[in-house]
């Protein structure tokens, strides 16, 4: 059984976490079909958008404790954590991060630790009041270590993220939507995220790759942010499909051409 299963209609992928018997906790093999998923849906042309859920009614209650806990893994995940450039556990949340492409998330049940973290990576978030949300590493003496030093940057106030970090306290969707971590509340997060989505779609998939390295340009490295807006400017004024996004304007039967820029 795959553990990560991609599912594609009308230029959207879902990326489906398939353990529902384990809430969707995240091992090693788990965190390399992310991965491989990411790699599959980059090479893909024909996907304008991304949906990352859980199946079960569930996102993801967090890292596979009794996989991370496994002797044989132990050494893995040391490997993993003192080798050079991303650990294993980065490259699952920000991989979606990498995409040239949108990236939404929907969130029910369990967003717990890793959870958070996979969540964090993607661009628009949108989840139900009731789910349960925690950055919970501190429950068992660790610290967060999947990228979250970045993709919360501009996300959580900084004390915020400070206190649930310390804290591990577990906290509603509707709270994490008033701390900013949700984008959206719903109570059908999947079909919020369908609809969002199907609306992307109808936008120039190079607009949308500039604009998702421009802000992330200002997210990581401010002092290059309008060196970039001029860099991807030129790009996009000189490639295919921006006189295809003013038709477009006026013509909602025009197409685009293929993602041009990565």
């Amino acid at each position: 059984m795959a553990l990560v299963e991609i599912e594609r209609q009308a230029g959207i992928a879902t990326v489906w976490l398939n353990q529902p018997q384990k809430k969707n906790a995240v091992g090693f093999a788990a965190m390399r079909e992310l991965v491989a998923a990411a790699k599959t849906l980059r090479a893909d042309q024909s996907v304008r958008a991304v949906v990352l859920a859980g199946r079960g009614q569930t996102f993801c209650a967090g890292i596979d404790l009794a996989d991370l806990n496994d002797p044989a893994n132990r050494k893995t995940a040391m490997w993993e954590l003192i080798k050079p450039g991303r650990s294993l556990f980065q490259h699952a949340a920000l991989v979606w991060q990498d995409l040239p492409l949108p990236v939404l998330c929907a969130i029910e049940g369990h967003c717990l630790g890793a959870g958070v973290q996979l969540a964090l990576g993607a661009d628009i978030r949108l989840a139900t009041p009731s789910s349960q949300w925690a950055i919970l590493e501190a429950r068992w003496g660790i610290v967060p270590d999947m990228g979250i030093s970045r993709t919360a940057q501009g996300v959580l106030r900084q004390d915020v993220l400070r206190e649930l970090t310390y804290s591990g306290r577990v906290f509603s969707g509707e709270a994490a939507a008033e701390y900013g971590l949700v984008t959206h509340l719903s109570d059908n997060p999947l079909a919020a995220a369908y609809a969002l989505a199907a609306e992307l779609t109808e936008r120039s998939p190079d607009a949308h790759v500039a604009a998702k390295r421009v802000l992330q340009t200002m997210q990581t490295k401010p002092l290059k942010t309008l060196r970039m807006e001029k860099i991807w400017q030129i790009k996009l004024l000189l490639g295919k499909n921006q006189r295809r996004a003013v038709k477009k304007d006026r013509d909602p039967q025009t197409e685009f051409l293929p993602r041009q820029f990565d």
